[in-house]
């Protein structure tokens, strides 16, 4: 059976200004959930850490994670607009903050609070997208927001790798400086919503609740059999006080006047599958932009700059079927299959990236990237899309958020849960962790070293696969919703 959704009148000319100050933001905040892959065997090298090295990716992804139902609840009640403006505002000074860091700890805790402003910036621009267009036109510009995403997940990879070679790997974070004054300004001069109020208190404790729960779940995926033993008393209190938390929160939200995360949604498929999906999709997404630069750079032996490069193909074939997609979903009204399909592709890209060795060469990679990206472009943004349109319009804020977070959960677990994998398959006396270093060992211990980096990280790739083919099945008993043209008066 076909569910029908309604759709509001097509927004002006005017309003592209508007939504390309969106994409402008959105590709701050998503950029640097990968700028640091190519540039992480670098920092390791210079402020040391392995053991933390997945922390880099997994810091900034769970606090953009906690950040997210608030900023989503709160533009509910409150606005988006000066909420947007604040975000921006934190991510800047979290950039500068990571730039001057000096020890491993300091640039975990300033990627950390870097985060608290991505956040903001990652679910506001869906958001407020949302309330400028209606679901029929709003697929158009979300194929075009999910080829900015595309774009940032791939280019900060290639930008990360030019700045470290080239000038330092502050700079990946220095950047965002003046990029960052650019977006706020455009924004606070573009940019006009209008204003809200409500009566309710915040769900602070609610909010409280969900960042200690992934926190929680966050350290037991990292810790679990790498740093501790699964049975040591530190994984199983993790464990016992990620189930406190979870009934506590889920006691909380059912009592709060204005969950930060209303439950009530999650009674309705159409939006619990989309959500279930982004934690695999968004595993399979960063875990990719994470680890195919550091399978470039420690077991082929690319420089940083060049493993960013190699990734274009990638970025290529994501752009492409989002931009695509967002017109294709826009002209027949349909989203469901697109998205199965779009995972299942994205899948056997993931499998093939398990089979690649030390002689695979770079033109057969590239076109494994391509198949990769092109299945990850048909689902990304279609999976906002689908909450977007089957969310009652007061709950909006909060359904955006809920998939916003779940693409952070399954940035700060996805990732840690590969990066632990990646660290228990890593040879235990392997001690060049840069490219630098591994090129400088005597042609024996060279090969073994690339064998070993090798070795390991296409075991994390053997995990993309399975994990892909979960969100297609997922996604496969979403209701076929139609997008219809019916206007509808603006709210």
């Amino acid at each position: 059976m076909v569910s029908t959704i309604t759709q509001k009148d097509a927004p002006p000319r005017s309003l592209w200004v508007s939504m390309a100050s969106l994409m402008l933001t959105m590709f701050l905040a998503a950029i640097d959930q990968t700028v640091v892959a190519t540039a992480m065997p670098t920092i390791v090298g210079e402020l040391h850490g392995i053991e933390s090295l997945s922390w880099l990716v997994t810091a900034f992804a769970l606090t953009s994670g906690m950040a997210t139902p608030l900023y989503g609840k709160l533009s509910d009640m409150y606005g988006r607009r000066n909420l947007y403006l604040w975000a921006i505002a934190l991510f800047v000074l979290g950039s500068a903050l990571c730039g001057l860091a000096q020890t491993m700890g300091q640039l975990i805790a300033f990627r950390a609070f870097q985060g608290l402003g991505a956040g903001g910036l990652l679910v506001l621009t869906m958001i407020i997208s949302a309330d400028l267009a209606g679901p029929r036109e709003r697929a158009k510009y979300q194929g075009l927001f999910g080829a900015v995403f595309g774009v940032a997940s791939i280019a900060g990879p290639i930008i990360g790798g030019y700045l470290t070679e080239h000038v330092s790997w502050r700079w990946i974070f220095y950047i965002n400086l003046p990029l960052g004054a650019l977006a706020l300004a455009v924004a606070f001069s573009v940019l006009k919503l209008p204003r809200r109020t409500s009566p309710h208190r915040v769900d602070w404790l609610g909010a409280g609740l969900i960042s200690a729960l992934l926190t929680s779940l966050t350290l037991l995926a990292s810790w679990g059999g790498t740093t501790y033993a699964w049975t040591s008393p530190v994984i199983l209190g993790l464990a016992a006080a990620s189930v406190l938390l979870a009934g506590l929160f889920i006691l909380v939200e059912r009592k709060a006047a204005e969950p930060v995360l209303p439950l009530r949604l999650f009674r309705d498929r159409s939006f619990a599958l989309p959500v279930a999906a982004t934690v695999l999709i968004a595993t399979a997404i960063l875990g990719m932009a994470t680890f195919l630069p550091m399978y470039l750079q420690l077991a082929s032996g690319a420089s940083a700059t060049d493993s960013g490069l190699l990734l274009l193909p990638l970025m290529g074939g994501m752009i492409t079927a989002s931009t695509l997609t967002g017109r294709v979903v826009t002209r027949l009204g349909r989203y469901k299959w697109v998205m199965v399909v779009g995972s299942l592709v994205a899948a056997a890209g993931g499998f093939l990236f398990s089979t690649m060795g030390l002689g695979t060469s770079a033109f057969v990679s590239g076109a494994y990237m391509v198949l990769a990206g092109l299945g990850l472009g048909m689902v990304g943004q279609n999976l906002i899309l689908a909450v977007q349109t089957t969310a009652p319009e007061a709950d909006r804020g909060a359904a955006t958020s809920a998939v916003t977070f779940a693409r952070n959960v399954g940035g700060a677990l996805g990732v840690a849960i590969l990066g632990a994998i990646f660290g228990g398959r890593v040879a235990g006396g392997q001690t060049a962790v840069s490219p630098e270093a591994i090129q400088a060992l005597p042609e024996a211990a060279r090969h073994a070293a690339q064998l070993a980096f090798s070795d390991a990280i296409t075991g994390v790739f053997a995990w993309l696969g399975p994990i892909l083919i979960g969100g297609a099945l997922l996604l496969a008993c979403l209701k076929d919703v139609r997008l219809t043209p019916t206007p509808q008066a603006r709210g």
